[in-house]
């Protein structure tokens, strides 16, 4: 076994100094957050780093709706995961498409329409609010899952299409060109060739658009008003309009909220950091 060299060494005692602060600074808000969510009421603010008689009995309530403003949490839960869902498919769709016609169809104008597309960051998203809010009620789409899936939507497809763009770029050539020779058409090369040599930076884009949606809170506070059409954060806020708010119920909610992005990014992680072409072509 190779031992590392002393540079070595003292580089990656430099990444532990700097690392583990991070990783506690990161934690700590979190960490917080578990100890209200197991800490009875008259204990929530008692300021200690461990309850003295932590219980379960918050997550009950959460889960059994007991609580005026838990009483459409699954509903308002489903229907966080169905618009993020919805925007992350169509987000996917759409700049996959996009970034196959620039990047391997080179079709005319394709760059222009991606400037285009990027110019939209330059200008803030709460600045467009009130005007999508306005082109949602002309459409009848307000009060509808479909406003914040298409806002959503409208927001992420610039990036992305961007990202898999310059990803796109990165494929080598030979592999369309060998394609066609094979006789296979624009289609078939999307398909069989694109898609999977592309799924690490799909798999990104698409984690991306989900969560974006899944944390949404602006929009999702402007197009849906019906208690059982809103998303999660919109419910969360409503937890603060209470004089005497139950911030261990809050807590506990916003606890159980953050579990599915984990599970996302920790069943797809191997995906985001894998590489994009490995053998598919040597240099």
């Amino acid at each position: 076994m190779k031992l590392p060299t002393l540079r070595e060494a003292a580089t990656e005692a430099r990444l532990l100094l700097i690392g583990i602060p991070v990783l506690i600074w990161t934690m700590i808000p979190i960490y917080h957050m578990f100890v209200f969510a197991i800490s009875p009421k008259e204990d929530a603010f008692s300021g200690k780093l461990w309850p003295d008689h932590p219980t379960l009995h918050n997550f009950a309530i959460v889960f059994y709706q007991q609580h005026y403003f838990l009483r459409d949490f699954w509903v308002q839960f489903g229907n966080s995961a169905l618009i993020a869902a919805s925007a992350g498919a169509l987000t996917l769709l759409i700049a996959t498409a996009a970034a196959f016609s620039i990047s391997r169809l080179r079709v005319p104008g394709g760059r222009i329409v991606l400037n285009l597309a990027l110019f939209t960051y330059f200008i803030p998203a709460a600045f467009l609010a009130v005007p999508m809010y306005r082109t949602m009620g002309n459409y009848g789409l307000l009060n509808t899952s479909w406003s914040l899936i298409l806002a959503m939507v409208t927001i992420a497809s610039p990036y992305a299409i961007w990202v898999l763009k310059q990803a796109s770029d990165k494929l080598p050539v030979e592999l369309d060109e060998a394609a066609v020779m094979d006789g296979a058409t624009s289609l078939q090369i999307f398909r069989l060739v694109y898609l999977p040599l592309m799924m690490p930076s799909l798999v990104a884009i698409g984690t991306y658009a989900v969560l974006l949606a899944w944390n949404e809170y602006l929009y999702a506070f402007l197009l849906l008003s019906n208690d059982r059409d809103i998303t999660l954060p919109v419910a969360l806020g409503n937890f603060l309009s209470a004089d005497d708010s139950p911030w261990e119920l809050l807590m506990t909610t916003g606890f159980i909220y953050a579990l599915p992005p984990a599970a996302i990014y920790y069943a797809f992680r191997r995906y985001m950091v894998g590489g994009l072409t490995a053998g598919a072509v040597k240099s």
